[in-house]
């Protein structure tokens, strides 16, 4: 009899915290975001809570005009070789960019940092956002997003090859005979495509996961099916229950029309969550964190996101609906996000900015762990996902409360695990180990 579903959690580290003020907070470590001990404390915590892994995002660029947040700092592949040696079981996820990297470097770094970790490695697989960014690289802007998605898929295709190009059990190590290497166990992978050409084989032997997880999080149409393909596990957006259900159907739909078990993704979307022993005492969290946002570069966003202007609207008054997205011109994932916000919390505008300010437009759960954790099971239970990315809104404090007061309660329904069940990020995950693939892509 197969074992009771049970749920994965992550935790998306970000500065000191996803809420945009959170280090205009006196309590705050914003001095601490250089300080390698400050994530191997929150990696630690998040281990102390069994939670399957933690993940960096990254960016390519930076805007220094922005002075109401924080902004990118340590490299993460480089932070999680150092997190690797401060934990034992913890995951780590790390953000590569197919449009800037070559893949025999990403296998070559990722197949390093899963021998360093012993086998805890994930790598979400993004195409990049931003024109700034790629001119950091040598381009004039961005491809178009179809040739972007064309070389991530061609990228991942040359990533895996160059991981299977070494077999289990390849270093012979016969000092007797002098071997150190099985010669038929390590291949060329030959490979001649549109975007790389790659000879291989890898100058790293096979890691030991097999390969790292791989990861995705693309909400546009390509971006699905690329997940659909190739993807271990998935992280997405969703404002609600609704919303998340609708996304997990038509991707494991994709799933499935690709020969592949649909259970065999995992899907993460972000969560938000503001816990207290009291729902007062949540919703004070959120508060204190909120009066800390600049309203001005909040307003400016806003417009961005909507086309909206909201600069002379009331702060405490009621937003009103917003057009039919069909209607605007610009990124429309983000603009539905925020009508559906408006259409199912009627927020001020004063709260509207503070659910965007962490997050963006994710899951927001405000209250006790009993009530958080209700919510958590509905949505696993109905199969809108198989866990969460967690977005804290404030580091160390709000993790330290979801580890401390809605993990024992989740625990306590049997959905989440007491230990780990070995020492992968595969293994965590409930992932075989994949098999050698051909000796070409």
């Amino acid at each position: 009899m197969p074992a009771p579903r049970t749920l994965h959690l992550n935790a998306f580290l970000y500065g000191v915290g996803h809420h945009s003020a959170a280090w205009r907070h006196p309590d705050s470590p914003a001095e601490r975001i250089g300080d390698i001990t400050y994530f191997e404390e929150l990696a630690r915590t998040a281990e102390r809570g069994c939670l399957d892994a933690v993940f960096f995002a990254d960016g390519h660029s930076i805007n220094p005009t922005y002075t109401a947040g924080t902004t990118w700092f340590l490299e993460p592949l480089t932070a999680l070789a150092a997190m690797a040696r401060a934990t034992t079981r913890i995951g780590l996820v790390t953000t590569v960019s197919s449009s800037f990297y070559t893949p025999f470097h990403a296998a070559r770094m990722l197949a390093s940092l899963d021998h360093i970790s012993g086998g805890r490695v994930g790598a979400n697989i993004v195409t990049s956002m931003f024109d700034d960014e790629a001119r950091n690289h040598g381009f004039d802007g961005l491809p178009p997003h179809a040739e972007r998605y064309s070389r991530a898929e061609e990228f991942i295709d040359v990533l895996t090859a160059l991981w299977d190009s070494w077999d289990e059990g390849a270093l012979a190590i016969d000092r007797a005979a002098g071997r150190f290497l099985d010669p038929g166990a390590v291949r060329r992978i030959a490979h001649r495509g549109t975007h790389f050409r790659v000879d291989g084989p890898l100058t790293v032997p096979r890691c030991p996961q097999g390969r790292p997880v791989l990861f995705q999080a693309g909400a546009s149409e390509t971006g699905r099916t690329l997940a659909a393909r190739y993807a271990d596990a998935v992280y997405s957006v969703a404002w609600d229950l609704p919303a998340a259900l609708d996304y997990a159907t038509d991707l494991r739909a994709r799933i499935t029309a690709v020969g592949r078990a649909p259970g065999s993704v995992a899907i993460l979307p972000g969560l938000v969550t503001y816990v207290g022993r009291t729902e007062h005492e949540a919703w004070a969290k959120k508060t204190e964190l909120d009066a800390l946002l600049d309203t001005d570069a909040a307003l400016a966003q806003l417009g961005v996101f909507t086309g909206q202007d909201y600069t002379r609207h009331p702060l405490d008054a009621p937003v009103a609906d917003l057009p039919p997205v069909e209607q605007f011109t610009g990124p429309q994932g983000r603009y539905t996000t925020v009508q559906r916000i408006i259409e199912t919390r009627r927020p001020t505008l004063r709260d509207l900015l503070g659910y965007l300010a962490a997050g963006g437009g994710h899951a927001t759960m405000i209250g006790t762990p009993e009530a958080i954790a209700d919510r958590i099971e509905e949505w696993f239970v109905a199969g809108a996902c198989d866990g969460f990315n967690l977005m804290c809104p404030a580091y160390p404090g709000s993790l330290d409360d979801f580890v401390d007061l809605v993990i024992p309660e989740l625990q306590q329904r049997d959905l989440f695990r007491t230990e780990y069940p070995g020492t992968t990020l595969r293994k965590t995950l409930g992932f075989s180990v994949p098999g050698t693939a051909p000796t070409t892509v």
